[in-house]
């Protein structure tokens, strides 16, 4: 199974960024939201129940994105922080305090002074927060979030930089670095016993890329390197957002590609645990 398949990158699997691409890449500077919609009652996006968050805007291109639509800045509530508060406390009362919000999208650091806002107001209001984020911005983003954020999940692409380029639209370096920053800040809180976030990984399994030998040996030595994580939930690549692509007009780079067997994906979990890390399997 874990053959290197692909030595570089398939040029017909690439992510062409176009000029509108790149018009939509760079982070909204406002403390008005852009949302893109809720899920009131999710449970597969951090501890408990969750009230999730999609924000609208992304600074990736990720060929393999099931949310596409989110990407292209038009359709979309516009929403201040407190009154995106105010919708997330009308369900307060079920997600409680096992659960709480996941801000999601798209991706939340596309919009880090509104997230920031709203973040503060859920510390405010006793409310757990969660990113789910690739964590490609500034580290000094990085840095005000960090405060008013109890759970990072982070989405592991590829550890190939030009690889990296080729599915999601930009390099891996400021993603590397930024979870480099956030372990450093998460070890020092811990020795000077204060309250730190949590920090899980997510990791899309797509076959001849990173099902490889070559990505998984970095993808082991990254997390033995990365000491400050709880656990890595295991996706499996799927074409369920494909549609969106077609129905937008754009070229799915992917459709030569199978899903995972579930017997590869168990084998990579095996994998992982016997290295001794925590392993979920997602949807």
């Amino acid at each position: 199974m874990f053959e290197f398949l692909h030595k570089s990158a398939n040029k017909d699997h690439c992510m062409v960024v176009t000029q509108k691409d790149q018009e939509h890449m760079s982070p909204m500077d406002g403390t008005t939201g852009m949302i893109h919609s809720f899920e009131t009652f999710g449970a597969l996006d951090g501890p408990g129940l969750r009230f999730v968050v999609f924000l609208e805007g992304c600074p990736l291109r990720c060929v393999f994105c099931h949310n596409r639509d989110m990407l292209d800045l038009k359709d979309y509530m516009k929403m201040t922080p407190a009154q995106l508060l105010a919708t997330v406390l009308d369900y307060k009362p079920y997600f409680g305090k096992k659960g709480g919000v996941t801000v999601s999208g798209g991706d939340p650091v596309f919009q880090p002074k509104f997230v920031l806002e709203f973040l503060k107001l859920c510390r405010k209001n006793g409310i757990h927060t969660t990113l789910d984020t690739s964590l490609f911005t500034s580290e000094k983003n990085l840095k005000t979030l960090v405060p008013y954020t109890d759970l990072f999940m982070v989405s592991l692409k590829h550890f190939d930089s030009e690889i990296h380029r080729c599915l999601t639209g930009v390099p891996n370096e400021i993603i590397l670095k930024n979870i480099h920053t956030l372990n450093n800040i998460i070890e020092q809180g811990k020795k000077l016993k204060k309250a730190t976030p949590r920090l899980w990984f997510r990791y899309m399994v797509l076959p001849g890329y990173t099902d490889t030998s070559k990505n998984l040996k970095a993808l082991v030595e990254f997390l033995h390197k990365t000491k400050n994580w709880e656990l890595i939930e295991l996706l499996p690549y799927h074409t369920y957002g494909a549609y969106k692509w077609e129905k937008l007009g754009l070229k799915y780079t992917l459709s030569d590609i199978k899903p995972p067997e579930i017997k590869d994906i168990l084998k990579i979990k095996k994998m992982l645990e016997k290295e001794g890390f925590k392993v979920l399997l997602g949807d």
